[in-house]
C-alpha cells in the first residue's frame, strides 16, 4: 500500500486522462447496470471512470465485469495509518470532475439528505465540492417511491444543487410495476455527456483568454 502526505493523491487516482468521473453505487438491484454503465462512460476520448461501491451493491454485480477501479469501505480504512497518510473520501472528491450515483437507493437518499455520511461514498458527497455536478439516479420500490418522504429527500438533494436523472415507470425486479426504476443507462450517459460538453467548452474558453 502506498501512503503518500499532504495534497499528493495516491497512486491508483493519478490519472493522464482529463475528464474525470467517479460512478456511486448503492444497495439497488440496478446496481447491476454497473458494468455497462462504467464501459458506456468510458467509450468518451479523454474521460477516465472510478468507482465507489456501498457494501449492499456488491451483492448485485461481479466486480471482475467492472473495467474500473472500485473502492469500498475496507479501502478507506486500509489507506489511513497514520496523520500524513492520505484520507480516501478527500482523495477521491479531488480528483473527481463529476459523481453519478446510479443507483441512489433508498436508503443512501435518506442519509445523503440528512448529512449523514457512514461510509465511503456518503463521506464523499459529505466533502462533496458543490462547485462540480453531481448527479444521482433514484432507484427503489414503487410504494417507496410513492412515499411521502421520497419526494421530500429529493427536493433537499436538489436544494444541495445536485441534479435528479428521474427514475421510470416499468415492471420491477420484484413484480410491481410502477415508477421507481433506475434511467435507462444511455439516459445517464447523455447527461454526463452534457456535462463534458460544457467541461471542453469551459477549457476551450479559458485557453482562448
Amino acid at each position: 500500500m502506498q501512503t503518500n502526505g499532504g495534497d499528493s493523491p495516491p497512486q491508483s487516482l493519478k490519472s493522464s486522462r482529463t475528464f474525470r468521473v467517479l460512478v456511486g453505487v448503492t444497495g439497488s438491484v440496478a446496481a447491476l447496470k454497473l458494468p455497462l454503465l462504467v464501459s458506456e462512460l468510458l467509450q468518451f476520448p479523454g474521460v477516465d471512470v472510478r468507482v465507489v461501491t456501498t457494501e449492499c451493491a456488491k451483492h448485485f454485480y461481479n466486480p471482475t465485469d467492472v473495467s474500473a477501479k472500485i473502492y469500498s469501505d475496507k479501502d478507506e480504512w486500509e489507506m489511513w495509518k497514520q496523520r500524513s497518510d492520505p484520507v480516501l473520501h478527500i482523495e477521491l472528491r479531488r480528483w473527481a470532475d463529476l459523481l453519478v450515483i446510479a443507483p441512489l437507493d433508498a436508503n443512501t437518499l435518506g442519509k445523503i439528505a440528512n448529512g449523514i455520511c457512514d461510509n465511503l461514498l456518503t463521506c464523499v458527497v459529505r466533502a462533496w465540492n458543490t462547485s462540480r455536478p453531481l448527479l444521482f439516479c433514484p432507484a427503489m420500490n414503487t410504494n417507496m417511491w410513492e412515499h411521502p418522504i421520497t419526494a421530500q429527500q429529493v427536493s433537499r438533494l436538489e436544494e444541495f444543487g445536485y441534479v435528479e436523472i428521474p427514475c421510470i415507470a416499468k415492471k420491477l425486479v420484484c413484480g410491481d410495476e410502477g415508477r421507481g426504476a433506475m434511467a435507462e443507462v444511455s439516459t445517464i450517459v447523455s447527461v454526463v455527456s452534457q456535462h463534458l460538453q460544457e467541461a471542453e467548452s469551459s477549457q476551450k474558453n479559458h485557453n482562448v483568454l
